[in-house]
């Protein structure tokens, strides 16, 4: 059974950072790429990063794009988001996803096949 488990979120300020992490389960993912999205109340699910199976390639939203980085290990089957200058409108759960491709970098959410439950980011003005 494949369980992906993201932790770490939390209540921060503005300005503050955070590291979450998702750790997979059952499977491994190694050749997969992996990616983070978050959703805000009442708003759709949006594309935060992802990053391809060998770390070769990330890309990120132009909301995120210079305040967080995407990373992984594979040896961990875990994949990670830093989070640094935090604003209140990055408020919102956050999720984590494994792609079905390997190197490709895609921001749509339907190809993404597997996915954790979740952890709230929450950030204070």
């Amino acid at each position: 059974q494949v369980q992906l488990v993201e932790s770490g979120g939390g209540l921060v300020q503005a300005g503050g950072s955070l590291r979450l992490s998702c750790a997979a389960s059952g499977r491994t993912f190694s050749r997969n790429a992996m990616g983070w999205f978050r959703q805000a109340p009442g708003k759709e699910r949006e594309f935060v990063a992802a990053i391809s199976w060998n770390s070769g390639s990330t890309a990120y939203s132009d909301s995120v794009k210079g305040r967080f980085t995407i990373s992984r290990d594979n040896a961990k089957n875990t994949v990670y988001l830093q989070m640094n200058s935090l604003k209140p409108e990055d408020t919102a759960v956050y999720s984590c996803a494994v792609d079905r491709i390997a190197s490709v970098l895609r921001r749509e959410s339907y190809v993404y096949n597997y996915w954790g439950q979740g952890t709230q980011v929450t950030v204070s003005s």
